[in-house]
């Protein structure tokens, strides 16, 4: 499910209450807790969001 401001929940969240949100664009990959969503946002290059989440698959 997509929020108004373009935040989905992430696939790599659990089903419980520990969950993360992501934003994609060209540049750059957002996250943010779901549960926190005012305290702001991380925002990625693209480039090291992926090698973040190849690492991620590696475990």
């Amino acid at each position: 499910m997509w929020s108004a401001d373009g935040f989905h929940k992430s696939s790599y969240s659990d089903s419980g209450s520990h969950c993360v949100e992501a934003r994609e664009t060209v540049e750059s990959v957002d996250v943010r807790d779901t549960q926190n969503r005012d305290c702001g946002h991380l925002s990625f290059p693209v480039a090291e969001w992926r090698a973040f989440l190849a690492d991620v698959d590696e475990l």
